[in-house]
């Protein structure tokens, strides 16, 4: 009992933290085309987020007669239920130290987000939705590949696929590290469909790609989905490569990380899901192989 009350307190301050990180992009985003942002709402218009989750939930789910109307559902419920079964194998859950293959765990649920998108894109049977799916689900032979290479290095040096492992004992990069957390961060983005990689979207190209059809409850828990990946990722990142116990740190390397996501789509124009395909299969992937068969002949 007191595991699940842990484990309900943690989901609920992950939904509280995803709220305030949307808000902090709206101000962040502001700022930076020279505008004040989001201010009315409360003092500072810091409850913005508390009223635009309570108008969500308030509003009538609406069915398209055309959609798939299983399917229609499926994608954003499967969102909001991979992120609550990413953050249950996080290191801050005692139980969570059952997972000897934590970090196998969160490859396998993070690759099943596309499933979402595919669902969600297919299910609306909209053009532009299921274009934005096809783009998603095209896009993961890119970046899924690049992840699971960058990762191999830092759990072959630490010997263990269980997250705990990564706050006992610590392991030097050297000079590859700079390298290793670039490719790594691109990966992520293009993993939590952020801009520039953001094809599933793509609101000038697309409407709002997968997601056109959704509102009310169903499109907050596929904004809930992608932002709360993108702060449980930020922590991963924080724990794969700066090995640091979970403490404030962890906290504020995490949060600067996340900002990270925020600074790409504040900086950068949107790519062409073919160029990103590209760029990963012909740059990334070559540079990881060439240094592994480097690594062997040492």
């Amino acid at each position: 009992m007191l595991l699940l009350i842990n484990w309900v307190f943690s989901i609920i301050s992950v939904i509280i933290c995803v709220l305030f990180f949307t808000m902090f992009e709206r101000k962040f985003l502001s700022y930076v085309q020279l505008r004040k942002g989001p201010n009315k709402v409360g003092f500072l218009g810091l409850i913005t987020p508390l009223a635009d989750t309570i108008k969500l939930v308030l509003k009538t789910s609406s069915v398209i007669i055309s959609s798939n109307g299983i399917l229609f559902f499926v994608g954003p419920f499967l969102s909001i239920f991979i992120l609550f079964l990413l953050w249950s194998i996080f290191p801050f859950f005692f139980f969570s130290n059952i997972f000897f293959f934590g970090f196998v765990v969160f490859f396998c649920l993070s690759s099943l987000n596309v499933y979402s998108v595919l669902s969600s894109g297919w299910g609306s049977n909209s053009k532009y939705s299921m274009l934005g799916a096809f783009r998603g689900v095209a896009q993961v032979v890119s970046y899924e590949i690049i992840l699971i290479f960058v990762a191999f290095f830092p759990l072959c040096s630490q010997g263990s696929y269980n997250m705990f492992s990564f706050l006992e004992e610590t392991y030097a990069y050297g000079l590859w590290f700079f390298v290793f957390f670039l490719l790594w961060v691109v990966s992520c983005i293009g993993e939590t469909n952020r801009s520039p990689f953001d094809f599933a979207e793509g609101e000038s190209e697309l409407v709002s790609g997968f997601n056109t059809e959704y509102g009310a409850l169903e499109f907050a828990f596929l904004f809930l989905g992608e932002y709360g990946q993108i702060v449980f990722i930020s922590c991963i990142s924080v724990l794969l490569f700066f090995f640091n116990y979970f403490g404030f740190m962890h906290l504020f390397l995490g949060i600067l990380i996340a900002v990270t996501f925020i600074w790409f789509r504040a900086s950068f124009p949107r790519f062409r899901y073919d160029l990103f395909m590209e760029l990963a299969w012909n740059w990334g992937l070559l540079f990881l192989i060439f240094f592994i068969f480097y690594l062997i002949s040492l």
